[in-house]
């Protein structure tokens, strides 16, 4: 009995918590920010009390819905960043950066997501393979959190290519 009364605690816990997510601007979280935080919310509870079995019923329940919670934030925020037209977008600006001029930037963005990025091909020359290889500059806007690398990629020989660094 007990068990069900954790679990009606827990469907109602990630309901409201649910209900304070962000959200893409209808008022209601997306498909995938809210997929994500309920299954979250399910692991971490599960987590919470397999955590503290042998523990008194009130610490399990309690480890129940502190996981929950923690489970609900972490997986919403991995279902909002997550984007399939992000990843379109920033493959097209990928692709397109792939025959840039050396220097130019290309950019992307995703309103619906708020996410964005950009490209800039900075060098080029062959790989000991003979491959044609471009270095590039790459900026990518998650969540409002800027993050900064390089790499190298090198055309396959059926036109692909991959980055090697």
């Amino acid at each position: 009995m007990q068990i069900k009364a954790l679990g009606a605690a827990l469907v109602v816990l990630v309901l409201a918590v649910a209900g304070c997510s962000n959200t893409d601007g209808s008022g209601y979280p997306g498909t995938k920010q809210t997929v994500g935080g309920v299954g979250g919310a399910a692991l971490g509870g599960v987590l919470g009390a397999a955590l503290t079995s042998g523990k008194s019923s009130s610490t399990r329940a309690f480890a129940a819905a502190a996981g929950a919670v923690v489970g609900l934030l972490a997986g919403s925020e991995i279902g909002r960043s997550l984007d399939d037209n992000d990843k379109r977008n920033a493959a097209a600006a990928q692709e397109k950066a792939a025959t840039a001029p050396l220097g130019q930037t290309i950019s992307w963005n995703n309103p619906s997501s708020g996410n964005s990025g950009a490209y800039t091909p900075t060098r080029d020359g062959y790989a000991s393979d003979g491959r044609y290889c471009r270095e590039f500059e790459e900026t990518i806007v998650i969540g409002g959190k800027t993050e900064r690398g390089t790499g190298v990629a090198c055309r396959n020989p059926d036109g692909t290519w991959k980055i090697i660094s």
